[in-house]
């Protein structure tokens, strides 16, 4: 399963902000991300896979993490991001 499933997958695709603003997490639909961290862009990128709610991430260097998408909420190892809203 990847990006945005039919079935019991959490709606994840879009860009996902710290409450600082210093990592922004782009989860795009065809299940690759892009994270920055502060001024470095593309930090780091890969694959990632829904399950549900829960999310495992694949870094292009083969490193591995683990989300869960709680009530609107990404929780992504230690860190909590936000929904960022799209601006109409």
């Amino acid at each position: 399963m990847t990006g945005n499933t039919e079935d019991s997958a959490a709606d994840v695709v879009g860009m996902w902000v710290t409450a600082d603003g210093h990592i922004r997490q782009e989860l795009r639909a065809d299940g690759r991300y892009d994270e920055a961290r502060g001024n470095r862009h593309s930090a780091y990128t890969g694959r990632y896979t829904v399950t549900g709610s829960h999310i495992d991430y694949v870094d292009d260097s083969g490193f591995t993490a683990t989300g869960d998408i709680r009530d609107g909420v990404l929780h992504h190892e230690h860190l909590v991001l936000y929904r960022e809203e799209q601006q109409v």
